[in-house]
C-alpha cells in the first residue's frame, strides 16, 4: 500500500475511533436530554450548552443540542453559541462541524439573500472541521453542501472530488447504512455537471452496495425531466435538509 493509501486508512479509522468516543463521551449529556420536555426551553437549551461547553468536541452532544434548537426555533441563539465554543475551542474539530450545521439549519427560515451568507459560512466552518482533523462526515458534509449552489458558481466539481474522499474512506473500512450517502449525493454531482454516465455507474454502484434503496432506485428508475425534478427537490434551499447525523451511531 502507497502512502496515500496508508493515509486514507488511517483516516478512516480515525472516524470509527471518533464514533466511539463520541458515544462515551455523550453519557454525560444524556441524562439532560431524557429530562427535557420538547420543545425545549431557555432553561433546557442552557443546560445542553452548559454541558456541550464542557465536552465541545463532542460530535453526539452538539447534534443533540441542534436538534433540540430545530424545535425550539432558536437558530440565531445556537450560532451565536457555536461562535463563542470555537471561539474558546479553535482545535474542535466536531464543534466547527456542528457550528456550520447551525448555519444550516436556519437556511429554509432565511430570505435568499440571507440564505446564500448562511450557506457560506456553513462552508467555511466545514472546512476548518476538515483542515483540523479530516473525517468522513465532514468530507461528505462538505461536498453534499457545494451540490446545493448554482452551476454558475462553478462549485459543483468541489463537491465531486469531497465526496469521491469519503468514498475512498468507507470502502477502507466495515460498510455501515449511512454510506449509501455518498453514493446518492456523488451521483448527483455527476448529474449536475451533466456526466450522466458517471451518474448512473454511481446509483447502480450504490445500489449493489445497498439492495433496496429507494433513493437510488428512484435515479435509476427516472430519466430526462422526471430525474431532473426528483433531483432537483432535494436541493430546494427552502426545505429542511435533515441535518440530524443519528445515524452515525446506529451501527450493523
Amino acid at each position: 500500500m502507497n502512502q496515500r493509501g496508508r493515509a486514507i486508512v488511517a483516516a478512516a479509522i480515525m472516524v470509527v475511533a471518533q464514533a466511539v468516543g463520541a458515544q462515551t463521551a455523550g453519557r454525560a449529556f444524556r441524562p439532560v436530554i431524557a429530562s427535557m420536555a420538547f420543545p425545549a426551553d431557555d432553561a433546557d437549551l442552557g443546560r445542553l450548552e452548559a454541558a456541550l461547553t464542557s465536552a465541545p468536541d463532542d460530535l453526539k452532544a452538539g447534534n443533540d443540542y441542534r436538534m433540540a434548537v430545530i424545535q425550539a426555533k432558536a437558530y440565531d441563539r445556537a450560532i451565536a453559541f457555536f461562535q463563542k465554543l470555537v471561539t474558546a475551542n479553535p482545535a474542535a474539530a466536531n464543534a466547527h462541524l456542528n457550528y456550520g450545521f447551525a448555519y444550516v439549519d436556519k437556511i429554509p427560515d432565511a430570505g435568499a439573500i440571507t440564505q446564500v451568507i448562511l450557506a457560506n459560512n456553513a462552508l467555511g466552518e466545514f472546512t476548518k472541521s476538515i483542515e483540523i482533523k479530516p473525517s468522513w462526515i465532514g468530507l461528505y458534509t462538505r461536498g453534499n453542501s457545494y451540490l446545493f449552489w448554482p452551476r454558475i458558481f462553478n462549485r459543483t466539481h468541489l463537491g465531486i472530488d469531497d465526496l469521491n474522499e469519503a468514498l475512498k474512506m468507507q470502502k477502507a473500512v466495515p460498510k455501515q447504512p449511512y454510506h449509501v450517502r455518498v453514493y446518492i449525493a456523488l451521483g448527483d454531482g455527476y448529474w449536475k455537471i451533466d456526466d450522466l454516465t458517471a451518474a448512473a455507474n454511481t446509483w447502480r454502484e450504490g445500489l449493489a452496495q445497498f439492495p433496496g434503496n429507494a433513493q437510488l432506485q428512484a435515479r435509476l428508475s427516472r430519466q430526462g425531466d422526471d430525474l431532473k425534478t426528483l433531483i432537483e427537490a432535494g436541493y430546494d434551499p427552502a426545505k429542511r435538509v435533515d441535518t440530524s447525523l443519528d445515524d452515525l451511531w446506529t451501527r450493523r
